[in-house]
């Protein structure tokens, strides 16, 4: 499913004109991706957190010529979804039916 599925699909089901859908999604995502990079955690009560998630410093190599390259500390982005919705995708039949056909 793509952005603009899930625009298509809020606006059927709500029946908002599709421009102030978009508009709407398009903002929700800005505001994930402004908060984040300024180090904030978004928490989602049902849905799950955004979390900037911290690296340590390693050391890694680059094969072909045999050298140590130092990669910094840094932060990365992760999502980790409440127990509710990991619950609801777990009891899902269509999920099941996936599986089971995998």
């Amino acid at each position: 499913m793509t952005k603009a599925d899930v625009i298509n699909e809020i606006s059927e089901k709500t029946g908002v004109d599709k421009a102030d859908v978009t508009a709407s999604v398009e903002a929700f995502f800005s505001v994930i991706k402004q908060n984040m990079a300024s180090g904030e955690n978004i928490y989602i009560r049902g849905f799950g957190s955004f979390i900037n998630k911290k690296r340590k410093k390693k050391i890694a190599r680059n094969i072909s010529r045999n050298t140590a390259l130092v990669i910094d500390e840094h932060f990365v982005p992760s999502f980790k979804p409440a127990k509710i919705f990991v619950n609801k995708i777990k009891n899902s039949d269509k999920v099941k039916e996936l599986a089971e056909k995998a």
